[in-house]
């Protein structure tokens, strides 16, 4: 059958068309996406604007459209931290779902950590054991340890590269002040968790999923002469500070940063550097599949049973 995952995240509003069955790998068709940066909407009182509402609404049509263009037979429509936070997130999704005719449902940060480790499990198989999966997108930071296909510690941090952009990094460049306030918040935030993490640290493979990850393993690459598969913990150290000295626009012409990212991939580069340091991880290897491909795997295994 042809499923379609509409993903409303802190970046952008994704729609991935796959064709499957039960039992069957998810074959992916089509894409569309339209970058709408959600969290630059949301203000100070955490309320999504009207402007915000406004732009939303527009790409949910389009991307309904789109959706109808290609013949999908079921729409999986879920949204991640930037609607779930803000305080008129369940009234702007009440007033989607009524009017656009769907069920758009918003995902805790627990489930998105639970999803993402279930789509790292079903890529590497069960001979690749124990996983520590680390997922960095706009709003959080989602990670996830076990060794089945649902972990035994699932955390979401509020340690999205879009939101620490906006809450904490200044100037172009940005300011050496700005930088360590960014830093500072990191650690302190990963202070909370890395008890319940720490008895993990022997994981068997260590897996990096999102766009902020890929991006920096395609930096690490051309840098470091690396293969773009990996990310390993001296070439973050490296590419956290080289992105940190350079402006915008030096970032928007790196191989793989959109423009859109420019600014966000320092502040992602810096998590996946405290990350990989507090729980002495050496190498991350990079996942293809992750949340939207989770939601598939989990939709395909309720309707087989």
């Amino acid at each position: 059958m042809r499923l379609g995952v509409l993903d409303v995240g802190s970046n952008t509003v994704h729609l991935q068309i796959v064709d499957t069955a039960p039992g069957a790998r998810p074959n992916p068709t089509f894409n569309y996406k339209e970058e709408l940066r959600l969290t630059q909407y949301i203000s100070a009182e955490n309320l999504l604007s009207d402007e915000g509402v406004e732009k939303l609404r527009g790409c949910i049509k389009r991307v309904i459209e789109q959706s109808s263009s290609v013949k999908t037979q079921e729409l999986l429509p879920f949204a991640t931290s930037a609607l779930r936070e803000a305080r008129n997130g369940e009234e702007v999704i009440k007033s989607i779902n009524k009017d656009f005719h769907i069920d758009l449902q918003v995902l805790s940060g627990e489930e998105e950590a639970k999803l993402t480790f279930l789509a790292a499990r079903r890529w590497f198989g069960w001979s690749s054991g124990r996983l520590l999966v680390i997922d960095i997108g706009g709003g959080s930071l989602e990670m996830a340890v076990g060794v089945d296909e649902t972990p035994e510690v699932a955390i979401s941090l509020p340690l999205g590269a879009a939101r620490l952009t906006k809450e904490f990094l200044k100037g172009d460049p940005y300011t050496d002040k700005s930088i360590r306030a960014l830093r500072d918040q990191i650690e302190n935030k990963l202070e909370q968790i890395l008890p319940s993490l720490v008895k993990h640290q022997e994981s068997d493979r260590a897996i990096a999923t999102s766009k902020t990850l890929r991006t920096l393993a395609r930096l690490a690459s051309d840098w470091f002469d690396g293969s773009g598969k990996n990310i390993t913990m001296e070439s973050i150290r490296k590419i956290s500070l080289k992105l940190a000295e350079m402006d915008e626009s030096s970032r928007a012409k790196l191989p793989g940063v959109s423009e859109n990212r420019a600014s966000q991939i320092v502040a992602g580069a810096f998590v996946a550097e405290s990350v990989m340091r507090n729980l002495d991880i050496k190498e991350l290897v990079i996942c293809p599949w992750a949340l939207r491909e989770g939601v598939i795997l989990k939709w395909l295994d309720w309707m087989e049973a």
